[in-house]
């Protein structure tokens, strides 16, 4: 009756033990996955904010509605030129007064503004120096009169998101390591509570290996099914807030989301082998006397 009383509260302890680690594991993954999807995303959300770039195209007075579209065509066919919008003086009269809160044009007596055409470009023709060659290639153009973009602006986001890059790499592997860090503990603290068990298997003529790998097949499925959990838990995040994350981060973007996977569940075998595996040798090389401590 003592042994089964005495029994009871040990496997409870151990199964609470696994509990904790588990979630803990669970938690800690998630964190790794979510790290994974904003540096996989990096490029993207750089592409995103540099297409927000763009030339608005002044065009001069008279000019035919067929010179416009031609003008149009010509753009949107260019290689570097991700869209266009033609904004006619009256909408920009509109949008102006909008902005502004007041009637300019009343004021003035007339409308001072020129119709243009808004150009949007590929990523890869933001930069400054591509920007420079671009504004003289407009300008080309016997229908645009003046090429306006925000200089200062682009070199302030072009550095900017050089910095925030370095940033992001330094700090993802900061976390990675914390990340490590966290999950070693916690399965160590989970085999410490076994660790008479370690030593009882060692007195009976156990291996080493053989003691090892119940602890390694336990954490490591521990770690493929928490890589799972975790994965749904990214997932359900992504599709609640799909909406507000429209044009950075996509669902139906296969290779992020597989690649995403891929790190999770990695890193969840990864970690959690390498953990146990020196947990459990720690223990292994501990004397009896010393499991006390």
């Amino acid at each position: 009756m003592m042994a089964k009383h005495s029994r009871k509260p040990n496997k409870r302890k151990i199964f609470s033990s696994y509990l904790t680690s588990a979630v803990s594991v669970i938690m800690v993954l998630f964190l790794i996955g979510l790290l994974a999807l904003i540096l996989i995303n990096t490029r993207h959300l750089t592409d995103y904010v540099r297409e927000k770039i763009g030339f608005t195209l002044v065009l001069h007075e008279g000019l035919k509605e067929v010179e416009i579209t031609h003008l149009q065509k010509l753009l949107n066919s260019a290689s570097y030129v991700k869209s266009t919008r033609y904004v006619d003086k009256e909408t920009a009269e509109k949008e102006l007064q909008e902005e502004l809160g007041e009637d300019f044009s009343g004021f003035l007596g007339f409308n001072p503004l020129f119709a243009s055409i808004d150009v949007k470009l590929y990523a890869r023709y933001t930069h400054s120096d591509s920007l420079a060659v671009l504004e003289t290639k407009f300008l080309e153009f016997p229908q645009i009169r003046e090429v306006y973009y925000q200089r200062n602006l682009v070199t302030l986001i072009n550095k900017n998101l050089r910095k925030i890059s370095l940033f992001l790499l330094f700090f993802s592997s900061l976390l990675m390591l914390v990340f490590f860090a966290l999950i070693n503990n916690t399965i160590r603290i989970s085999i410490y509570s076994q660790r008479f068990i370690i030593h009882t298997m060692q007195l009976v003529g156990a291996t080493r290996s053989y003691i090892r790998k119940p602890f390694i097949l336990k954490s490591v499925a521990m770690g493929i099914v928490g890589a799972g959990i975790a994965y749904l838990l990214i997932f359900s995040l992504l599709y609640t807030y799909q909406k507000e994350l429209s044009g950075l981060i996509s669902l139906t973007s296969f290779p992020v989301m597989s690649a995403v996977f891929l790190i999770i569940m990695l890193s969840g075998i990864l970690i959690t082998w390498a953990s146990t595996y020196f947990a459990v040798n720690k223990f292994l090389r501990l004397k009896f006397d010393e499991l006390f401590y």
